[in-house]
């Protein structure tokens, strides 16, 4: 501010002015509220970092131009303070790979799982087909699913018309093909002779007549609505054409 009251008394002594002491403490009030204004208008401008971001993304040869600041500009760390930028991106490098590792891990396990499954679904879907009568059947669908996942209850049910509590399974269950998620204490009594956590239902074909195939988890968030139903379809199949040659 003292050097625009300089600069204004100078150009008053060049241009050959004269200003009583009144006058120069006018100018000089002049002068220091200009740059108070001119402070204040800069302080108040908008800092638009979307036009400094689109910019570098136009112009990605910037830090080649200025390869300074990498180095020298900081970004904020939670650990160490600060970091440059050639460390932050180092370190969001590094972030990725650990995430892509994980996804690789992930999707492995995912692929050893359905390989087991693969093989599981095929030594049982032989057995059946190689069953002599009803009774070997259900034991080797039973045994097969317990077995390999844990299965508290597996059932084949034959609804009679007469059985009020299973004909209302029937309509309100499985008519549209599929249920999956939890039942109430009366239904899960009724098909399984004690309570159970969630079930998988399917009825099978018409040809078979009125008959449910049942499967009991004691865990209530195993079967849901959302889960697949390829393995039970199979299953499903398998008995469809299976049980008339019974």
């Amino acid at each position: 501010m003292s050097e625009i009251t300089s600069e204004v008394s100078l150009a008053n002594e060049v241009a050959g002015n004269t200003v009583s002491s009144a006058q120069a403490k006018d100018i000089n009030s002049i002068g220091q509220d200009l740059a108070v204004d001119m402070m204040a208008s800069l302080q108040q401008a908008p800092f638009d970092e979307m036009l400094i971001r689109e910019y570098l993304l136009d112009n990605p040869d910037f830090f080649n131009r200025y390869p300074e600041l990498l180095v020298a500009m900081r970004v904020p760390h939670a650990e160490r303070g600060a970091v440059s930028l050639v460390e932050r991106r180092q370190e969001l490098l590094r972030q990725r790979v650990n995430q892509l590792e994980e996804e690789i891990t992930s999707l492995m396990n995912i692929a050893t799982n359905n390989e087991r499954i693969f093989k599981f679904n095929t030594e049982l879907s032989f057995k059946m087909l190689a069953s002599q009568d009803l009774g070997e059947l259900r034991q080797v669908l039973s045994e097969g699913l317990k077995t390999e996942f844990g299965f508290s209850h597996v059932r084949l049910i034959t609804v009679h018309d007469i059985d009020s509590e299973l004909a209302k399974i029937w309509r309100h269950r499985v008519q549209s093909g599929y249920y999956f998620g939890r039942l109430t204490q009366s239904e899960s009594k009724r098909l399984f002779g004690s309570d159970v956590g969630s079930v998988a239902l399917t009825k099978l074909s018409d040809d078979n007549g009125q008959v449910i195939f049942a499967i009991a988890s004691k865990d209530p968030t195993h079967f849901h609505p959302d889960m697949d139903s390829l393995l039970f379809s199979q299953l499903r199949r398998l008995l469809d054409h299976k049980l008339p040659q019974l």
